[in-house]
Parts: structure tokens; C-alpha cells; sequence
């Protein structure tokens, strides 16, 4: 299988990372454990989550993914086969949250406890904290490096300004630098990542493993109507979708999907994985089906009338 090298950090990944986000919501832990198993077997090898997984769902206390992770990797002795990436800084709770120094260095600890092992591949800033001061933040994760609990750190949610202003830091200090991006960037979400962060990351080697690749299973074409997302677990991230452009990338979905024998999720992510400046998309999936499906739009690889299609039909210009 195709891997590619996730900016400077030294790891080699496949062209898709699965995303954690659904393990102990929308996925319980036996489906977890079947989904997880399918990804390595099919040669994948980068899973993504987060401290705050799932703590807003109702009966969740948060750090629900990343324990059902930590069993499976207990379960399976797999540890040695995956990227494993997670993140802190969202808020677990009031008094849970944020980048200052104490409180990372007992949220890594937590983590750690959580998934089972004596190291994070990806320590990941999940939202800015702009009342901490970036040194001390850097500082600390360059305390976790250096103690082997984290072997290399990114950002996600993080403004192109702050992120240039942390690499800045990072140059002046000597102190770790954040060498992966994580932003939402998907054929709705276009503009901000193809003007301000692409090519930034480009320019530094970043890597980039963007979320919400099927803009929340809107772009699976699931969701037409508005009485489509009445229910869903996702709807109040759906409804900002339903709109023209929405409705016209659906449409260009479905011709090129026709055309390559695949459904619209698979070539939302093919045409996702092959974005200038993306190493990998991250995806989720709740059953082996879905899971099948993204897997093999890893393998498609679109024309370019099919890639024309589909940017002339999310142009943020239009």
C-alpha cells in the first residue's frame, strides 16, 4: 500500500488515518474493536482521537475513545503497527481545559493511562489557548519528548497567525515545533484551508490530516432533504450544508461516482486525499461496510475531468 511521510515528524502513514471521534457514540466498543481490526488488516496503520472523545455525549464522562482504543491495543498487541495520535486542550470539563503547563502534563498522564501504552506518536493541540503564554505550552511538550511520553506534536483548530506565531517560538527558543496540521477541509469546506493554510503547510512540510473529510456524512448523500437530518445524531452539524452549492456538489458526486462505480463518499475522499498539501484524510465509520467503502477510495485514484467536476461544483467563488 501507498504510504506517505507525515511532514517531519518521521512516520510513514497511509493515505487515510481513521478517526476515533465515533468510538463510544456512535460505535460501540465491540463495533470499535471489528472496525479497528478491518483498518490494520487492510494495511492501515494511523488512528486518531482525543482526550474529550466523547465527553458530550449523555452517560459519557470523556476519555470514552481513547479507552476503548487502549483495550484494543491491550486485546491485540498491536501498538507496535499504529500511528497514534490524540490531543489535548478541548475542554474535558470547567476546570479540565486549556495549555498550561500542569495541566498537560496530567492530561498526557491520563492518556496515556487510558490508551494503554507508555507513549503518544502525535500529541496534538485540539484548540488554541490564547491566555497561556506559547512558550510555556512548548516548553512543556518539549519536557514530553524528551522523556519519550510524545514523539512529536501538531495543531489543530489553531489560526495561521497563531500557528506562524508558535513557529516563530519554536525558532527563537529552541523548543519543539508543531510539524502537523490538523484543519476541517472538505469539498464544502474549501476556501479557508486552500488560501491560508495550504500553502503555509506546503511551504514548511506540514502535515496534514484533515477532519471531517465527508462534512459530517453530508457528503455521503445521505442528506438531501431537511426532513433527512430530523434525528440524526449529527444534525446540527448538517444543516449548515443544506444549501445550493450544498446541493450541487451532490450532484457532481453522483456523476463522477457513476462513472467510477463507487458511491459519493468515495469520491468525496478520493478527491480529498489527492488535495495539494493533504497526507492523509481523517474518516470515521460505524460499521465494516462503511469502513470498506473508505478504504477503497484510498485506491481510486480520479481524472482530471472528474476532479474538474467536482471543483467546479464546490467553488467558494462561484
Amino acid at each position: 500500500m501507498e504510504t506517505r511521510t507525515l511532514g517531519n515528524t518521521g512516520f510513514r502513514i497511509a493515505p487515510l488515518m481513521f478517526g476515533g471521534n465515533v468510538f463510544g457514540w456512535t460505535a460501540d466498543e465491540q463495533t470499535s474493536f471489528r472496525l479497528l481490526d478491518a483498518f490494520t488488516d487492510a494495511g492501515f496503520n494511523a488512528v486518531d482521537t482525543a482526550d474529550i472523545y466523547t465527553v458530550r455525549v449523555p452517560g459519557n464522562t470523556g476519555g470514552d475513545s481513547e479507552r476503548i482504543i487502549g483495550k484494543w491495543l491491550h486485546k491485540t498487541g498491536k501498538r507496535d503497527k499504529v500511528m497514534l495520535a490524540t490531543k489535548v486542550g478541548g475542554v474535558f470539563s470547567e476546570t479540565k481545559r486549556g495549555l498550561k503547563k500542569a495541566y498537560i502534563l496530567q492530561s498526557v498522564d491520563d492518556s496515556l493511562q487510558r490508551l494503554q501504552t507508555d507513549h503518544i506518536d502525535l500529541y496534538q493541540t485540539h484548540y488554541d489557548d490564547e491566555e497561556t503564554p506559547i512558550e510555556e505550552t512548548l516548553e512543556t511538550y518539549g519536557e514530553l519528548i524528551k522523556s519519550g511520553k510524545v514523539r512529536a506534536i501538531g495543531t489543530s483548530n489553531m489560526t495561521l497567525p497563531r500557528i506562524i506565531a508558535s513557529a516563530a517560538v519554536s525558532k527563537n527558543k529552541h523548543l519543539p515545533a508543531y510539524q502537523t496540521l490538523q484543519p476541517e477541509y472538505n469539498l464544502f469546506e474549501r476556501e479557508k484551508f486552500e488560501t491560508e493554510y495550504a500553502p503555509y503547510a506546503i511551504e514548511h512540510n506540514l502535515g496534514t490530516i484533515p477532519y471531517f473529510a465527508l462534512a459530517s456524512g453530508f457528503l455521503t448523500g445521505k442528506y438531501r432533504k431537511e426532513e433527512d437530518i430530523a434525528g440524526s445524531a449529527r444534525a446540527k452539524y448538517l444543516a449548515k450544508y443544506m444549501t445550493g452549492r450544498g446541493f450541487r456538489i451532490l450532484d457532481a458526486l453522483d456523476e463522477v461516482a457513476a462513472r467510477y462505480n463507487a458511491n459519493p463518499s468515495m469520491i468525496a475522499i478520493a478527491w480529498l486525499k489527492d488535495r495539494p498539501g493533504v497526507t492523509a484524510p481523517i474518516a470515521s465509520a460505524t460499521s465494516i461496510s462503511q469502513l470498506n467503502e473508505i478504504i477503497r477510495a484510498v485506491s481510486l485514484r480520479l481524472d482530471a475531468d472528474a476532479m474538474d467536476t467536482l471543483n467546479a461544483a464546490s467553488d467558494y467563488n462561484a
